[in-house]
């Protein structure tokens, strides 16, 4: 059993994750997140609204999981958001193409699908289940389609992202703003992708929840004001050129800045942010790096991306962060769709004088002479030269049409004027975080099995699973344990764990089983404290704190507990401090 399964199979039993749709035998791409579990996930997604929405100040938004059509047409996704699918001829299974052979050609995902066919056919690759013939890869489109309203309704899609949502909103959130560039806004939410074939648990679903940030900048100033906060920051960077030889270098941003490596501050700024984030929540520093989309596969309208990587014990490097900076891509493809212009006015501190060359048609001889056509052809002649423009008869193509326009109806003029300001279509840099991913890969990097010889209880016993969360992620952060089911005892311990909800903490109360085996399942859910309540309890009304990671033990006064507990929780106290060490 690899680590992989070893994690699943715990969070299936402890109430982490389980498959849905369970009683009716389940379908892939789908998992319910159990108590534990979405507590867990609620908890990662916490900090990060902490870090971006509290800390950086991009307030949150939330728009509808099902979008119209005519968005999706904008952003491209319903004519290029798809892999290429094959099929087996005999069992009819479906498989994406690129994988089949990504261990055996460099680069699978960016090959056509011409080429994805010849290196099935090269390397005699079969059905995966039956050992089949395997058909000819095609383009299968990732967007789940719906019908908006009855009847032949409104042609809809369940998002594939969080992210047009906050670009379709750009005037609202500009005006919001009072378009002050830069400014962000932020969305945690349900996408939806009908993925060919997912076969890796919670790394690759249907209905997954992502955390993004659209962050409006001025395209003519990327720096970054608070650079500074991360600038000595060490980052696991694996840049473009790296990947030509497996390197993967240990810089700091500044350097990597000063370098070239990193296009500019902004972009710079959310690595450090995303490095920040993603340790902060317990991903191991040593499993993460930040690997550079190379030339072939960086979209053609980003000026730089990177993904943060992190080292997983059976699927090797997974993607869990994307970071990019977009340039105006998208509020433009969505002006030229929906019509509007999306941009911001900027006023300049002063004024500044322009000259200008200035082309004014007479439209009131246009108009009788082009009749419908008339705008067309004047905003064509604006686009013309001096030169042109002085002929005595000026041509204008329109589509496939030519026009001539009689000289004397067109002026022309340098003007100087005053201009107060200038209209801005500003570029986006898009931290794109996918939250089950790091769930997974917290519980994975958390993940400890540990020999040990007698138990605590005096069982003998090999080992102990156990769950080695931060803790402000841990689930259950503090274990009620009566040492007995006496009501001497319970009185205690409902009084405690009535003093920690209302200091805020998260706690659960076990009084099934013996002490080391309460221990040990607490343990294996990742609770960082435990406090037993036994007879001495009784007598001078002091407690048993345990700490999960070392099993050291302390006995403390139960008055003042719950500020004791709430100090080894947030505020860093050491645990020897605690009370008196046993």
């Amino acid at each position: 059993m690899d680590k992989y399964e070893q994690v699943i199979e715990m969070a299936k039993r402890r109430g982490f994750l389980w498959n849905s749709f369970e009683l009716y035998g389940g379908t892939a791409g789908f998992y319910d997140y159990g108590p534990l579990g979405s507590t867990l996930k609620r908890r990662i997604e916490q900090i990060w609204r902490e870090l971006y929405v509290v800390n950086e100040g991009y307030m949150e938004i939330e728009t509808p999981t099902v979008g119209i059509e005519d968005i999706f047409v904008a952003s491209g996704h319903v004519g290029g958001f798809s892999d290429p699918l094959c099929e087996c001829k005999e069992c009819k299974g479906a498989f994406r193409a690129d994988h089949l052979i990504d261990k055996l050609v460099p680069s699978a995902e960016t090959m056509s699908n011409e080429e994805l066919d010849a290196a099935i056919k090269e390397h005699a690759v079969c059905c995966p289940e039956c050992e089949g013939e395997l058909g000819e890869a095609y383009e299968f489109n990732l967007m789940f389609k719906t019908q908006i309203g009855p009847g032949s309704g409104r042609q809809g899609y369940m998002r594939p992202e969080t992210a047009q949502g906050m670009f379709v909103d750009f005037l609202r959130l500009a005006r919001f703003y009072r378009e002050k560039l830069p400014f962000g806004a932020t969305q945690i939410g349900k996408s939806y992708r009908n993925e060919i074939s997912p076969r890796q648990g919670v790394i690759r679903l249907r209905e997954f929840t992502q955390a993004e940030a659209e962050i409006f900048i001025d395209p003519n100033d990327k720096k970054h004001p608070n650079i500074e906060r991360f600038a000595n920051t060490l980052i696991n960077l694996y840049s473009d050129a790296g990947q030509d030889t497996g390197l993967v270098e240990k810089l700091s941003l500044a350097q990597a800045l000063e370098k070239g490596i990193i296009a500019h501050e902004f972009l710079a700024y959310q690595i450090g942010l995303t490095n920040h984030f993603l340790q902060r929540v317990g991903i191991s520093g040593d499993k993460l790096r930040f690997r550079q989309h190379r030339k072939d596969e960086m979209a053609h309208y980003a000026i730089d991306c990177w993904d943060a990587e992190v080292d997983t014990d059976r699927f090797g490097w997974v993607e869990i962060v994307g970071i990019a900076d977009r340039t105006d891509y998208d509020l433009c493809a969505h002006a030229a769709v929906s019509k509007t212009e999306l941009a911001i006015y900027r006023e300049y501190d002063e004024p500044k004088m322009l000259t200008q060359f200035v082309v004014k048609p007479n439209m009131g001889k246009l108009g009788p002479l082009f009749k419908g056509k008339a705008k067309a052809v004047a905003d064509a002649l604006k686009e013309l030269t001096q030169e042109e423009l002085e002929k005595d008869e000026i041509k204008v193509t329109i589509g496939s049409e030519e026009f001539t326009v009689p000289g004397d109806i067109v002026a022309f003029a340098e003007e100087t004027t005053k201009i107060s300001g200038e209209t801005i279509v500003p570029h986006v840099i898009e931290p794109s975080y996918g939250i089950d991913r790091i769930f997974y890969s917290v519980m994975e990097h958390a993940f400890e099995e540990e020999k040990l010889g007698k138990g605590e209880d005096d069982e003998e016993e090999d080992a102990r699973i156990v769950l080695k969360l931060q803790n402000e992620v841990a689930p259950v952060q503090v274990a009620i344990l009566p040492l007995l089911s006496r009501e001497e005892l319970i009185k205690h311990a409902r009084s405690i764990e009535n003093r920690l909800r209302a200091k805020g903490l998260l706690v659960s109360y076990d009084d099934s089983g013996t002490i080391g085996r309460r221990y040990r399942r607490n343990d294996e859910i990742g609770t960082p404290y435990s406090v037993t309540i036994d007879y001495d309890t009784v007598d001078d009304n002091t407690v048993t704190i345990r700490e999960r990671d070392s099993m050291k033990q302390v006995r403390a006064p139960i008055s003042g507990i719950q500020d004791v507990l709430y100090d080894l929780m947030y505020m860093d106290k050491d645990f020897e401090t605690a009370g008196e060490a046993l």
